[in-house]
């Protein structure tokens, strides 16, 4: 029987994080759902993960990317939270067994330093209020059997975050033209793909300041200390266990992660 209201469908993507067993597709039932009823979702799935004593410490952005954008038919990005239970540190070890269908993908985080609310936030304004940079990589997941996502579903499943791995260490960006940052991703120590910091909405910068007025239309400020996960700098790849991944990037360093049952 399909799932109609909001608070139905939230707790069936609470119980499907919370057993890892994938669920169809909520516009499989109503193609005509979008982003509206999507972050409707969001909202009452989050409210129940808070309820269990998580917080959250920051948010992400996906669709920072044109293909992607064009491959769910919009032109801005999404967002979701950022969870304190799934954050991860350099070269720490993640199972696969905690995800459903997980991949990988190599990102700038960049760390708020100063309160930062919109509406009418700019790029100048972005960069102001951010302390500095540093590496990272974001395991995204969907609940949604077979990654086979519309933009509603992907909205819903709190921007199909699984899992952030963030350096310890924070650049500020004095000097710095965060678009130009290269990073190289490695698997075992062969290369998989290469990104740079313009595949993120044009500029990183651009994803805090889309952020914090999408938020400010909601009363919700970017707040010291948060993190803001500004999108994949390439195309997100498939992990199993036993793969070790590098995320090398330039002035800000590396950060690492091994894969395990």
């Amino acid at each position: 029987m399909p799932i109609t209201d909001v608070a139905g469908k939230a707790r069936a993507l609470y119980e499907a994080r919370r057993t890892r067993t994938a669920i169809a597709p909520f516009t499989d039932e109503d193609p005509t759902l979008g982003m509206a009823d999507g972050y409707a979702v969001q909202s009452e799935l989050v409210r129940l993960i808070l309820a269990d004593g998580d917080r959250i410490i920051g948010y992400k952005a996906g669709l920072t990317s044109k293909p992607m954008q064009r491959m769910l038919g919009v032109d801005h990005p999404d967002y979701g939270p950022v969870l304190g239970s799934t954050v991860f540190r350099d070269g720490d070890e993640v199972s696969v067994g905690a995800f459903i269908a997980p991949k990988l993908e190599a990102e700038i985080v960049l760390v708020i330093g100063e309160q930062l609310r919109g509406p009418g936030v700019t790029v100048d304004d972005a960069r102001a209020a951010v302390s500095g940079a540093a590496a990272s990589m974001e395991i995204v997941d969907s609940r949604f059997v077979d990654w086979r996502i519309k933009l509603a579903d992907t909205v819903s499943d709190l921007a199909s975050n699984g899992a952030m791995v963030m350096s310890e260490t924070v650049l500020p960006l004095a000097d710095i033209d965060i678009r130009l940052i290269g990073m190289v991703l490695t698997r075992d120590g062969e290369l998989v793909d290469t990104g740079a910091g313009a595949a993120a909405l044009g500029n990183p910068l651009a994803v805090v300041a889309w952020l914090a007025n999408t938020l400010g239309a909601d009363g919700i400020a970017l707040e010291p200390g948060h993190v803001i996960m500004t999108g994949a700098l390439h195309a997100a790849v498939p992990m199993q266990a036993g793969e070790e991944y590098r995320a090398e990037f330039d002035r800000l360093g590396s950060v690492s992660v091994r894969i395990v049952d």
